[in-house]
């Protein structure tokens, strides 16, 4: 076939793709299949973090479940030697929340999202940080940690013995925003406790942030774990802004599409995009999962008259469950010295068979959870 004639047929098929609506049940459908979710997968835990493009981590242990209902026979030791042996870090990204990524990820994606940190400092503490040489604070908070690790609170104080007046808050977050820090076990290790401590990403590792980091690349991953989406779904899970100058330049090597209300969205081409009918499962989501966070319209995974049940006014994203791929209700696990019992509270009335499969699944994820316990039980409120 000639070059001429190529061409021609794949403007074709570009003006074919970009003329075709996607239902919400077509984009929830792309969305399992992209999270794993769909059928659960036989990969290596670090290999799936990376094609989630990270793991939404307030919530220490909620990465567990997250991978447990992706990743077939998942272990909890499976994440906990991976953060031990630095594998995989904990720290503020995206959004400027904290997640879990590979270290490779941390290195690249960390200089790249230094604007979004810029602009979370200026507007938690812009006016308490008035007349401070910000530069020497945090080179000062940054010899601090990287000598010894310490809580927020710690840094806080120790910075105030040189800034007296400075809000000790405002002094940790400058050094929050302005240096790569990670969050070290044993925090976020299933089974121990322990504050929030922190050091450098550099030190920790023991290797540079990246000097190139590749924008084109955090875009096509967030597409390639939740596309299609649009430049608002791309901007609201990076909180980084000017995305349509990068999607122009992304623009020849991406497939277009339209939503059900006309707006155009981005993919990529040998991105999964199964059938609508396509058969899912029950699956339980931790607190803050990353699919209830990384796309400005949330209707391809949960209804909007569910949202003040999920999301609450002091800032927790509840653990969810899905019922036919979209968010049903809630769930919470309570465990006592010798019991345990999952909790699960659903939105809407279920079926006979919907019930039965959701029971299933919460049993098997209750000997996950808790697997030493004596009794456990299932409560339906």
């Amino acid at each position: 076939m000639n070059k001429v004639k190529k061409a021609k047929i794949q403007e074709a098929a570009t003006e074919i793709e970009a003329s075709k609506i996607f239902s919400n049940r077509q984009l929830n459908r792309a969305l399992l299949a992209r999270q794993m979710l769909l059928i659960r997968v036989k990969l290596p835990v670090l290999e799936v973090i990376e094609k989630l493009a990270g793991m939404q981590a307030q919530s220490p242990i909620a990465p567990y479940f997250g991978l447990w209902s992706r990743i077939d026979a998942f272990r909890h030791e499976e994440l906990s030697g991976l953060l031990q042996e630095k594998q995989v870090v904990r720290m503020a990204l995206m959004r400027s929340t904290l997640h879990l990524v590979s270290a490779r990820d941390a290195l690249q994606l960390r200089p790249l999202l230094q604007p979004v940190m810029d602009r979370g400092l200026k507007g938690a503490f812009g006016k308490q940080l008035n007349g401070i040489d910000q530069e020497v604070l945090v080179a000062a908070g940054r010899e601090m940690v990287e000598k010894e690790p310490m809580t927020f609170q710690e840094l806080g104080r120790r910075l105030c013995e040189h800034w007296s007046g400075l809000n000790p808050e405002a002094a940790a977050g400058a050094v929050r925003n302005r240096v790569p820090l990670v969050q070290i076990p044993p925090r976020g290790i299933w089974g121990e406790s322990g504050q929030a401590i922190h050091t450098s990403v550099e030190v920790w590792l023991g290797q540079p942030l990246s000097s190139s980091p590749d924008p084109e690349r955090l875009f096509r991953s967030y597409l390639a774990a939740f596309g299609p989406a649009t430049v608002k779904d791309i901007q609201a899970w990076s909180g980084l802004t000017r995305i349509s100058e990068v999607i122009k330049t992304l623009r020849p090597n991406l497939i277009t599409f339209r939503n059900e209300r006309g707006e155009e969205l981005f993919d990529l081409p040998d991105a999964p995009r199964p059938n609508a009918d396509t058969p899912s499962e029950p699956r339980f989501l931790g607190e803050f999962d990353n699919m209830l966070l990384s796309y400005a319209d949330r209707s391809r995974i949960m209804d909007e008259v569910y949202r003040k049940r999920v999301f609450t006014s002091n800032g927790i994203i509840r653990a969810t469950f899905l019922i036919d791929g979209f968010v049903a209700g809630t769930w919470k696990l309570t465990c006592g010295s010798k019991d345990a019992a999952l909790h699960i509270e659903p939105f809407r009335e279920l079926t006979k068979q919907e019930l039965g499969a959701l029971f299933e699944e919460g049993t098997r994820m209750l000997h996950f959870a808790v697997p030493q316990s004596a009794a456990s039980e299932i409560i339906f409120h």
